[in-house]
């Protein structure tokens, strides 16, 4: 996408993983191991839906769907594990990095990602992207996941802008659903790339 006009906005929140963190793979590998170890029918395109939601609460969802009662926090710890042990050397997306790099000395620049802050913080610290930052809002910093609006409203209150003067980039649906509701515009991020722009309702 060419014509991305940020100017108006006084503050931008990145979500972590598939937009500004290249680390849908291993998320969907982690996943994979934890469906074949518990026995949850493992469907990685339903897996990939549920990027942006907190690992606890996919557990609990996967509990739910399939009519099993497995420890939430027994699964959630092995997953997050799993994923640190498949994601060693973290890549940055770089378009989307471009595009902080480009404006956090203009607005004040949040993540506000579905990973829990220990995640977050491996993740995000060998990529040189914390001391960007004006605020982290992380899945240990909220009572209610995406597509909850928490996560960006949590954000948008860190760095004192008002909800309607951020923007934010997503790569999911859940995401987007959740920068909807709390009343920012967004643009969706697809592959690497800036595909879309979906205005707050």
């Amino acid at each position: 996408m060419s014509s991305l006009v940020l100017s108006h906005y006084d503050a931008i929140i990145f979500d972590m993983d598939g937009t500004l963190v290249d680390s849908v793979a291993p998320h969907l590998d982690s996943w994979q191991v934890i469906c074949e170890r518990y026995g949850y029918p493992c469907d990685r395109d339903f897996m990939a839906q549920l990027s942006g939601v907190p690992t606890l609460a996919t557990v609990q969802l996967l509990n739910e769907r399939f009519g099993l009662d497995h420890p939430v926090a027994r699964v959630a710890h092995e997953k997050e594990h799993l994923f640190l042990d498949m994601c060693k050397t973290p890549l940055r997306i770089e378009p989307v990095y471009q595009i902080l790099l480009e404006q956090h000395t203009r607005v004040p620049v949040a993540v506000g990602t579905g990973a829990s802050r220990e995640h977050a913080l491996e993740q995000l610290g060998p990529l040189d992207i914390l001391p960007l930052l004006s605020a982290l809002v992380t899945a240990s910093d909220v009572q209610h996941g995406k597509p909850h609006p928490e996560t960006f409203l949590t954000a948008a209150q860190l760095i004192n802008i008002p909800p309607s003067r951020c923007v934010v980039f997503e790569d999911t649906a859940i995401g987007r659903r959740a920068a909807s509701a709390a009343g920012m515009d967004c643009y969706q991020v697809d592959a690497g790339q800036v595909v879309d722009f979906v205005a707050a309702r």
